[in-house]
């Protein structure tokens, strides 16, 4: 169930569709992801050094830092977001500005950043980190359910929000 504004006329997409539009997400951020790591991996020739792990985890934070700002700044869709019709958009502004774009970037990294760092504090490895994330992502979805407008604790902080697109009309077929 979607929450609406009633005097706007905004919807707000459910949590679900948000959840499963970030799965899409996920498979998309590995093909924008896959040419820089792949240089990197050149570059530092495969090591398996503290070095190589760093480059790499710079890389990963820089590249989805531009694609994501980008894409919120120039008409506040992903892909993802296109094919769930979801938009991010700030109330008051025909764009998303830079700054809060690049804010809710920063703070998004909190749906992961926690279970992150329980699984280095309790020195968890393979399926149990994979479950401490898991965790992570929906306690932190849960931030929704908390909020008058059905919105993520990284929108409400950064002043944004994501809305509903409406169905795109369907073309009526003309008589030849």
């Amino acid at each position: 169930m979607s929450a609406n504004n009633a005097s706007s006329g905004i919807t707000t997409p459910t949590v679900k569709r948000r959840l499963i539009s970030m799965i899409y997400e996920i498979l998309l951020a590995f093909a924008v992801l896959f040419l820089p790591l792949l240089i990197v991996e050149f570059a530092t020739r495969a090591a398996v050094t503290p070095f190589a792990w760093h480059a790499r985890q710079a890389t990963t934070f820089l590249v989805l830092a531009a694609y994501f700002v980008h894409q919120w700044t120039r008409k506040g869709q992903t892909l993802a977001m296109q094919t769930w019709r979801i938009k991010l958009v700030m109330p008051g502004r025909d764009h998303v500005p830079l700054h809060a774009a690049v804010v809710r970037y920063l703070l998004s990294w909190m749906w992961v950043l926690p279970a992150v760092l329980v699984s280095f504090v309790l020195k968890l490895e393979h399926w149990y980190a994979l479950y401490a994330l898991i965790a992570g992502v929906l306690l932190w979805s849960l931030t929704a359910f908390f909020d008058k407008d059905r919105q993520f604790l990284h929108d409400r902080l950064s002043g944004t929000r994501l809305v509903q697109l409406p169905k795109p009309e369907k073309k009526k077929k003309t008589a030849a």
